[in-house]
């Protein structure tokens, strides 16, 4: 279990990153509208954590999370795009339990930039009369245990937040140098200087390898060795499926649960303030699993729903 998973567990109140509903029945007209406006609100504040069936205080209410654990995240997805224009898919509905009784946990990821509400989030209450949970041109927040338009010290934040994750990127790098061992060199290459064979005296001599798990000696970047995030990523390998099957955000989900690829760096990098990227070589992972067993997506499912239950 994740730390921010585990803290919200043990909340006793709500807070930006901890929300508690105590039901939630997506049939009535108000609630995909309020759980939305949670939803974007906590991506925008950095992530956070929406327990489905726990009251005010923490405790389960005796709520039956089965039909919340069975909705299929690409639908989440869909009504996410219908009132902002953006797929996002950085959350993961997950089974946990509160004592000895079970609740549903909604986790969101931070949204690397403000998500902005493009439609009006409206649905009728008692009397035929029409309420409003979030307007056209709004950005939600998480104030508190509340999601508000946001403020002016709500984008500060925002700022402040990449600004440390670069920071800390920085400090990485130069701990690097400064706790090298003591005889060891580094090198600096001047701009459009590369690595290359010499017999020249005055070169420097580097060792050749073929472990794998030797460090390499190349510049790496996230966005090329990472270059999807999850709309398209999924829309990479219906590419390479060309047609033969279709797949979705959730079949993506559920191979990372069941294969545990979060844990496996040649597929997946996860930002600190962003949404999770994946790489080519997942992809030709996932081709091959399905070319070598033409029902590996439905097993994935269906192992998925089990561990569910």
């Amino acid at each position: 279990m994740n730390e921010p998973l585990a803290k919200s567990l043990s909340a006793k109140r709500e807070s930006r990153y901890v929300d508690f509903k105590g039901s939630l029945d997506l049939e009535e007209p108000h609630s995909w509208c309020e759980i939305i406006k949670d939803i974007i609100a906590m991506a925008n504040s950095g992530g956070g954590v929406i327990l489905i069936g726990l009251d005010n205080r923490g405790q389960p209410t005796g709520f039956d999370p089965t039909a919340i654990l069975d909705l299929d995240p690409a639908i989440v997805t869909d009504k996410i795009r219908k009132y902002t224009g953006i797929d996002f898919d950085d959350f993961e509905i997950t089974k946990e339990e509160k004592g000895t009784r079970p609740i549903a946990a909604l986790l969101v990821r931070a949204a690397a930039v403000p998500i902005v509400f493009t439609s009006p989030g409206t649905y009728r209450v008692a009397d035929n009369k029409q309420k409003t949970a979030f307007s056209s041109g709004t950005v939600y927040f998480r104030h508190g245990a509340k999601s508000e338009p946001g403020t002016t010290d709500d984008i500060r934040r925002v700022i402040e937040r990449q600004l440390d994750s670069i920071r800390e990127s920085w400090v990485k790098g130069v701990r690097k140098v400064v706790q090298s061992p003591l005889g060891h060199e580094i090198i600096a290459l001047a701009p459009g200087r590369e690595v290359v064979e010499t017999k020249s005296p005055q070169a420097i001599a580097i060792r050749l390898t073929d472990d794998p798990s030797a460090p390499a000696y190349r510049k790496v970047t996230p966005d090329d060795t990472y270059p999807y995030r999850q709309t398209e990523f999924v829309r990479q390998l219906n590419r390479k499926f060309s047609g033969r099957i279709k797949i979705n955000s959730y079949d993506i989900q559920v191979v990372k649960q069941i294969y545990q690829v979060m844990d496996n760096p040649e597929f997946v990098y996860q930002p600190k303030f962003g949404s999770t990227q994946y790489s080519e070589a997942f992809a030709q992972w996932i081709v091959n699993e399905w070319q070598k067993d033409s029902d590996f997506f439905v097993t994935t499912r269906a192992e998925a729903y089990k561990r569910r239950h």
